[in-house]
């Protein structure tokens, strides 16, 4: 069984990492996962992300005390059918995350820093985003970034949204573990803002946010 964290955080929501280190078939042992929804990841051609989708259900099993049936809405946000509880998924290869709260929408995302983060830099940055980046960190102040928006798109589970325009993120110098301050600019001119964390272990980022 690799479950790597689970932590309760001050504001309540819990996280939950898995190392995946089992077999295909060591994951479906531990996963418990329901038929119809064993049928529809048989289906999926790369043992990576099948490993990840059961790996997803192992970490469940680990945090809840129940067995919760997994379903996504139109726009791709989880939910469980079984239990009201909010929920956040994210994925590597080599991990995977959730968060889970009661009464808030929550959003997680992990990413490997062993990835090469220069395009979020033209696609996802504002100029004063790019122009706070330092050179001897560039690309894991990216990663940060790009896990942030990340993680603040999931919570608030919007269509069409700009990450360079719409969410901003303050500046940060980034070190092991730490806090990111967001604003989401809605089109209509609106403004939401946001306290996330973050933390890093073996060469991966992990940011989470919950909404107020």
């Amino acid at each position: 069984m690799a479950l790597y964290l689970k932590k309760k955080l001050e504001n309540d929501a819990t996280i939950g990492v898995w190392q995946i280190t089992e077999s295909e078939a060591e994951l479906i042992a531990l996963s418990s996962t329901p038929t119809d929804e064993m049928e529809e990841i048989s289906f999926i051609q790369s043992e990576s992300q099948r490993k990840q989708r059961l790996a997803v259900r192992a970490l469940l099993n680990a945090l809840l005390d129940e067995k919760v049936y997994l379903s996504h809405h139109d726009n791709g946000k989880p939910y469980l059918e079984n239990n009201p509880v909010n929920i956040s998924i994210t994925h590597t290869e080599k991990y995977v995350a959730v968060i889970l709260h009661d009464e808030e929408d929550c959003g997680i995302d992990v990413e490997s820093l062993d990835r090469d983060f220069s395009a979020v830099e033209k696609k996802a940055l504002s100029e004063d985003e790019i122009e706070d980046l330092e050179d001897d960190k560039r690309n894991e102040q990216l990663a940060i970034y790009w896990c942030a928006k990340e993680a603040v798109f999931k919570l608030l589970s919007r269509y069409s949204v700009d990450f360079a325009e719409q969410i901003e993120i303050e500046r940060f110098h980034p070190r092991g573990e730490g806090e990111l301050e967001a604003t989401f600019i809605d089109k209509n001119g609106d403004e939401d803002e946001f306290d996330l964390e973050y933390m890093t272990f073996d060469r991966h980022v992990l940011v989470w946010v919950v909404g107020k």
